[in-house]
């Protein structure tokens, strides 16, 4: 097990990786925190929420001042995923939700495993839906709406369970609803500004339960922060495809610790 002076380079590389691709608040922070920290899974998923907000917060203001965020999507996932935090976050208030751990932590190495073969056929699933959306443009239009609804509702729902599912599960959903307007730097963008109010509802009610270790955010985010931002800016300059490949070789290494914890 690594010690708690480790949490700042934790932090940093992973902040630096929610900048430039919008990915890693709890795809990567849960797996290092659970597996090479040893801290329980309630204290993961709760840290880890407060974790990519406040990381996020300080991402966002980069792409809003690029002026790439689509805030029409973000408000259609926000219909769906904001009720579904609340339902989970009732359910954890139950005492219930983590009674028995186990089964999250199968779900964490999942989503995590899932999340990376997201990145690797993300631009294949764009480019179908893409082909769709010209074969059949009005059908598509019209169940836009509803679709990004159910997605948010789905990603609210895993976020606030396991802290993973905002970053690479919500791109793979934005590329196949909106496969024309969701190009690199708006996918980046609007991916990040949806999680932000998912994660701060979900880490403030845990935080108020008892469940999150503030110590281990407070170094996490002396990394977290200032690497975020270098990211956020590197997203308007570099190609991202290497980076997502080398990500996604390292979440597959991660969900099989997990599989295995």
């Amino acid at each position: 097990m690594l010690g708690f002076e480790w949490l700042p380079a934790a932090g940093a590389l992973v902040g630096l990786v929610i900048g430039f691709t919008g990915v890693g608040g709890g795809v990567l922070m849960a797996p290092v925190l659970l597996v090479y920290f040893g801290l329980d899974l309630t204290t993961v998923v709760a840290t880890d929420l407060l974790f990519a907000t406040i990381t996020k917060l300080a991402v966002t203001r980069v792409h809003h001042k690029n002026k790439i965020i689509d805030w029409q999507v973000s408000r259609r996932l926000w219909l769906g995923s904001i009720p579904a935090t609340f339902f989970i976050v009732w359910l954890a208030q139950t005492g219930l939700l983590f009674a028995s751990p186990d089964w999250v932590i199968q779900l964490l190495g999942a989503l995590v495993l899932l999340s990376a073969i997201s990145l690797l056929v993300g631009d294949r699933i764009q480019a179908l839906q893409s082909i769709r959306r010209t074969e059949n443009p009005d059908r598509f239009v019209k169940i836009q709406p509803a679709l990004t609804t159910v997605a948010g509702g789905i990603l609210g729902t895993l976020v606030t369970l396991t802290s993973v599912g905002a970053g690479a599960l919500g791109a793979v959903f934005l590329r196949a609803l909106y496969p024309r307007r969701m190009q690199a730097k708006r996918l980046v963008a609007t991916d990040t500004i949806h999680a932000i109010p998912v994660s701060l509802i979900g880490g403030l009610s845990y935080l108020a339960l008892g469940l999150t270790d503030l110590t281990v955010l407070g170094l996490l985010l002396l990394g977290s922060i200032p690497s975020g931002l270098i990211g956020g800016l590197l997203v308007a300059a570099l190609p991202g495809r290497a980076i997502k490949v080398i990500l996604a070789m390292v979440l597959i290494l991660a969900s099989l610790k997990l599989f295995t914890a």
